[in-house]
């Protein structure tokens, strides 16, 4: 990786492990959930919008994935999508390395850590434990948010196009991150992700996109001229 690159990575993992400490010394994972904790349920995220955020689950970062897979198929046939293959191989594997394998095969299946409405707080049978306390396989799903990953997974666009168009880029980064907080808010409303689930479910998605972006060298190899903003 370019150095540029690890440090960014170094600082966003530095604002991960000091936010995560700053949630677990304030209570602010059983502080939050605890507001929407109702009469006994969750009755908020039924509501709209929320609702609807969690019905809409992985589409929009599908469709992205599915429109970048298919700008990189037809480049062979089109050569005037050329340009845009490798930027659409990038869309198809930050899905299937990030949101996909690293977040829900890896961490949410495997970590163990159970969800607001399963522990003993809110009604539940099992213990709470802290974002960096593995749980027992199977038994826990909460960390980190699938849902919200896949949502923040829409920063994709910045990734491409942060050196050459960085008005574009950054439209794409605020817009992808403020889909990614009302998603992150809808789960933690119907009792099914601690706020330090959602944090980390940005930030597993971010390292992923700069590291592959990194390997990929998105910023070399396009021949579409850059964009003076």
């Amino acid at each position: 990786m370019k150095r540029t690159a690890w440090k960014e990575a170094a600082l966003v993992v530095a604002f991960l492990v000091m936010a995560t400490w700053v949630i677990a010394y304030s209570g602010a994972d059983l502080e939050v959930s605890s507001r929407f904790y109702i009469g006994g349920a969750w009755p908020v995220g039924e509501l709209f919008p929320w609702k609807t955020l969690y019905r809409l689950d992985r589409l929009p970062a599908v469709l992205l994935a599915v429109c970048g897979l298919s700008a990189a198929a037809f480049s062979y046939k089109f050569p005037a999508l050329k340009n845009w293959r490798k930027a659409g191989v990038f869309l198809t594997l930050f899905l299937v390395l990030g949101p996909g394998l690293l977040v829900n095969s890896v961490f949410k299946s495997g970590w163990g850590r159970p969800r607001p409405r399963e522990i003993v707080q809110f009604d539940g049978k099992k213990q709470f434990l802290q974002p960096w306390q593995k749980g027992i396989t199977g038994q826990g799903r909460s960390f980190p948010s699938g849902h919200a990953s896949a949502a923040f997974y829409l920063i994709a666009p910045f990734f491409i196009y942060r050196r050459r168009r960085p008005r574009l880029a950054r439209g794409w980064l605020v817009g992808g991150i403020v889909f990614g907080i009302l998603m992150s808010i809808a789960r933690i409303a119907q009792g099914g992700h601690f706020l330090s689930d959602n944090l980390w479910a940005f930030g597993m998605v971010y390292l992923t996109g700069l590291l592959l972006a990194t390997v990929m060298r998105l910023d070399q190899g396009d021949d579409r001229p850059a964009n003076k903003e």
